[in-house]
């Protein structure tokens, strides 16, 4: 069935690890729409070929085990980084943003052939976990693609609206699991009279299929080895590796119907020449041994996401499966052991992403055959300010202070206020930063300004109320305004930065080269130190600023290297700890 809008039309893009789908709305259902080789899928590649052309999707995926140096794959995992490729001998080096513009350029001009009139304007889904780097980057992807891209959604909040479509007259509580090629997201939804509300997302934004298929080509690498003597290269420009990576993925597939399965690769090339016939059998059993830490990550997702949405297993009324990688029997075994229930796979594994965004991008354009759904987000991070404290004499600076906690509903506005550190303070700078580690150079910064003209009054006698305000297309507005005064200013967090500069990178290795070991790096006070930071990322709320306040006090007492108090205030962290994972 091909779509016939009648205005504009506003399409839903799934732009994935491995692969990527376009769809629109017609007849009050979304429809995916098939590419220039008639297929759905295309996959997330680009390559450039003898000619110095550019070649996207299937073809360029194609060449990724024959000309692996020519061929740019996974790069949605470097969006908001300043990541290079390097395509064989051009001289150009494509940023992440580059590469997915291209995807986007070729699914725009697919999407226009099977609709029959120009597209500009998409919804493009990304992973619940992307920060706000990443999704500035998605944007400017699109942006470079020729696309107005004004509405990011996350994935598993996409696959909620495809499922809620169906569901909308009933009332439950149910888990989104999707894992995908790249990353994996859990989401918490309730849906009632229509309303489907995101109660919480949680992820892992480096566990997706691949990550399984590459356990398996280690396993065969390793197998080889063994046997023939030989060190196979494991880089991403490695004709063989790319093979091999190949192979696993195709074996993997074979897993998921039979309990029995062989790596089979002809004529492998071995370092020096000499070429060997591969043929590795394994078990199911075997693959799931080598996979264990990976569905162990898995777990410990799904069960964040119920602590954040404060459920019980018992509470989830159904569990969804989204993803093609949700196909591998072990993890829907996974996911019935955490749920105590068998998950649905109701929708199309790979296509209920792609049909979330279109019903999105029907929503935003006010279309009538989705009017009477109404749907909520989260925000993914923490958001929040650097703070300094004084501990025992010594200040502690680069403190992160959230003020908007992940998880609260969008759109929101939160505000707290804060004091000044220093006498006759006359200049507060605030600096923003999204994350969930107590310091802030363990976080995102996503800017700052100054507010200046504050009256001169002994240290904390002059008050700040910082306001963060987050909207639904993921602009966020900082307003600082100054107690008594009424003197305040703002930012709006829209034109984040896409990494480091060359200089940066320079400054960051000096003072990597610079460092020297401190009482911090003692065995007893690091571990103490990755406990509770561990710990901090998992909580919000009171027990957070809880622990939050115990790190400060810590390191206070290791910036003092009193070592009296450096034992006293690790005993008292780590009696804490263990009360606050009692109640996880």
């Amino acid at each position: 069935m091909t779509p016939t809008p009648t205005g504009a039309p506003i399409i839903g893009i799934d732009l994935g690890t491995t692969f990527c789908l376009v769809a629109c709305m017609d007849q009050g259902e979304p429809v995916v729409l098939s590419n220039s080789v008639g297929e759905y899928l295309t996959p997330s590649a680009v390559s450039l070929n003898a000619q110095g052309e550019v070649v996207v999707g299937a073809a360029a995926r194609a060449r990724a085990t024959t000309r692996p140096e020519s061929t740019a794959q996974w790069f949605k995992r470097d969006m908001g980084t300043m990541r290079r490729y390097q395509l064989s001998d051009s001289e150009r080096a494509y940023t992440p943003q580059d590469l997915s513009a291209l995807v986007l350029k070729q699914l725009k001009e697919d999407a226009e052939a099977a609709l029959g009139r120009e597209v500009v304007e998409a919804v493009i889904t990304v992973p619940a976990y992307f920060g706000e780097l990443q999704r500035k980057a998605t944007k400017d992807a699109g942006a470079i693609a020729g696309l107005k891209v004004e509405r990011i959604i996350n994935e598993p909040t996409a696959a909620a609206m495809a499922y809620g479509l169906h569901e909308r007259d009933r009332q439950l509580r149910a888990a989104v699991l999707d894992l995908g090629g790249g990353t994996f997201d859990v989401t918490v939804l309730e849906i009632v009279d229509g309303v489907i509300e995101i109660q919480s997302s949680a992820g892992d934004a480096w566990l997706g299929g691949e990550d399984f298929s590459e356990r398996l080509a280690q396993w065969a690498a390793d197998a080889v080895d063994a046997e023939h003597g030989a060190t196979l290269g494991r880089g991403p420009s490695d004709v063989s590796w790319a093979r091999l990576l190949r192979a696993a993925e195709r074996t993997k597939r074979r897993l998921t119907e039979r309990p029995v399965a062989t790596v089979a690769l002809p004529r492998l090339l071995l370092p020096g020449g000499r070429e060997v016939d591969v043929a590795v059998e394994l078990t199911r059993g075997n693959a799931e041994e080598l996979w264990a830490e990976l569905l162990d990550r898995a777990r410990w997702a799904m069960m964040r996401a119920m602590r954040d949405a404060r459920v019980q297993p018992s509470d989830i009324d159904e569990v969804l499966l989204v993803g093609g990688a949700t196909r591998m029997p072990c993890f829907a075994a996974q996911a019935a052991a955490v749920f105590g229930r068998l998950p649905l796979s109701s929708l199309p594994a790979d296509e209920a992403v792609v049909m979330g965004a279109a019903i999105q991008a029907a929503l935003k354009a006010g279309d009538a055959q989705v009017d009477d759904l109404i749907v909520t987000d989260i925000a993914p991070f923490s958001l929040g300010i650097a703070t300094s404290t004084d501990m025992g004499g010594c200040r502690v600076n680069g403190l992160f202070s959230p003020i908007l906690d992940r998880g609260t509903v969008i759109p929101a506005s939160r505000v707290k206020r804060f004091s000044t550190v220093a006498d006759f303070q006359r200049v507060i700078k605030v600096e923003i930063f999204q994350g969930e580690r107590s310091m802030c150079d363990d976080n995102t910064s996503l800017g700052q300004f100054e507010v200046s003209d504050i009256p001169a009054a002994p240290a904390g006698e002059q008050s700040l109320d910082v306001r963060f305000s987050y909207d639904l297309n993921g602009l966020i507005e900082v307003e600082a305004t100054v107690v008594g005064t009424a003197h305040s200013r703002s930012l709006l967090i829209e034109g984040v930065a896409g990494g480091l500069s060359k200089r940066e990178l320079a400054e960051a290795r000096a003072a990597l080269q610079a460092l020297k070991f401190h009482p911090r790096e003692a065995l007893p006070n690091a571990t103490a130190l990755e406990r509770a930071e561990a710990l901090f990322a998992e909580l919000t709320g009171a027990e957070r600023e809880h622990l939050g306040a115990l790190l400060a006090a810590f390191r206070g007492a290791l910036e003092l290297q009193d070592v009296d108090r450096i034992g006293a205030q690790r005993r008292l962290l780590n009696q804490t700890i263990k009360a606050l994972k009692i109640g996880l």
